[in-house]
């Protein structure tokens, strides 16, 4: 998330009413999770795991929760506890506001689109030329829609990011402020629903195609021209890049990279990162013709123990 207008570290931090490191005046542009942040971005870091990842990426303001060295380049803001904060701070400068009736601030929409009178637009909403939007769809805030467009009914187009920060008294919700941004010639099927980022972008890229049902995590980036069959879910922060086709009931978790004309057939579950180029069956997911071998082998086990008087 950018900043509408640029804040001082000595404003951040005062807003928060933490301690700093850093010159006063050290800018602060952007407010953004880890697998989005940008050099001027303010990110959080909470866990002696992942102090070293936070300090070396992009960021160049931490809200940390331990006074460490701080790097050359950086500033650090010391929170007894970070994720707080840091959702005070994403509040603060994107406030959620409900949309009123049908139709959000600063919506645009182009030439020549088809959008049914029940379909729900928040605000900051931009709509591409020659869409077509169908009954029940609904479009929270910030969601951007390329040219030539379908989306199908009751899709559901912004919805806040699965993520939670577990608490003793429970699960606190962390505050989703991103948006989702969709290409040109994208085809979105009955029912799908695709969550905004935490702080960044969720992308679906030109050309994509998806069947009813499918279900796509915040800030997960999809390429061109992927197609996804029904009931695929695809978990948060995962990249899928060009000509991916996930088969029906495909199972994705989250911070995966699934590599560019990968094929994975139906019911399967990933565990990790997919060369492209390649197809895969199973759970957990290999090279299909591998696990077709492994099925093969397996059917001949009772005829094996048979044999051995097991």
């Amino acid at each position: 998330m950018k900043l509408s207008s640029p804040q001082t570290l000595s404003q951040i931090a005062s807003l928060i009413q933490c301690n700093y490191i850093g010159a006063p005046d050290f800018p602060v542009t952007g407010i953004n999770e880890i697998h989005k942040v940008q050099p001027g971005d303010l990110m959080f870091v909470d866990h002696p795991k992942y102090y070293d990842k936070a300090l070396q990426s992009a960021a160049t303001i931490i809200l940390i929760n331990k006074e460490v060295e701080c790097p050359d380049g950086k500033a650090l803001i010391i929170s007894d506890d970070p994720c707080r904060d840091y959702n005070f701070l994403t509040r603060h400068f994107s406030p959620w506001k409900m949309t009123d009736g049908h139709r959000g601030v600063d919506v645009t929409i182009g030439v020549d689109c088809s959008i049914h009178s029940t379909v729900v637009i928040g605000n900051h909403v931009s709509i591409g030329d020659r869409c077509v939007i169908h009954p029940g769809v609904v479009l929270y805030d910030h969601v951007n829609i390329g040219n030539d467009c379908i989306i199908h009914a009751n899709a559901v187009i912004g919805s806040d990011a699965f993520y939670y920060k577990a608490r003793p008294e429970g699960r606190e919700k962390m505050h989703s402020c991103g948006s989702v941004e969709i290409g040109d010639r994208v085809e979105i099927g009955a029912s799908c629903t695709i969550d905004k980022g935490v702080s960044g972008d969720t992308r679906i890229g030109a050309g994509t195609k998806m069947d009813n049902h499918v279900h796509v995590g915040h800030d997960t980036v999809i390429g061109e021209h992927c197609l996804f069959a029904a009931q695929v879910g695809i978990a948060g922060c995962v990249v899928i890049e060009d000509h991916v086709i996930l088969w029906g009931q495909v199972g994705v978790p989250s911070d995966l990279l699934i590599g560019k004309g990968a094929v994975v057939l139906g019911q399967s579950g990933l565990t990790k990162d997919l060369e492209g180029g390649k197809t895969y069956f199973g759970s957990p997911a290999e090279e299909a013709r591998h696990k077709f071998r492994e099925l093969a082998l397996i059917r001949k086990l009772p005829d094996v123990v048979e044999k051995l008087g097991l």
